[in-house]
């Protein structure tokens, strides 16, 4: 899946406090893996997730090879706005 970081930023902008340990928790991943899927570059404390960033406008574009993560973001602000 493509996405452009601006976007990814803000869907994960627009979650509310907790959901990154809450997506951890539910997908049995490190908090700082989640962070890291976001746009954090702190790979000393979580994973590197499979997403490979090519140089464009809004921040370039994200291509996503697991989309887990972000469809629970997604699923999370959905709920929220329900």
């Amino acid at each position: 899946m493509n996405i452009t970081f601006k976007s990814l930023r803000r869907i994960k902008h627009a979650l509310p406090t907790g959901s990154v340990k809450k997506i951890a928790h539910d997908l049995n991943i490190d908090e700082q893996t989640v962070r890291n899927y976001f746009g954090a570059r702190k790979f000393s404390d979580g994973q590197i997730v499979d997403a490979h960033v090519q140089p464009g406008p809004d921040g370039g574009f994200v291509t996503l090879q697991d989309t887990q993560i972000l469809e629970a973001a997604k699923e999370i602000i959905d709920q929220q706005y329900a």
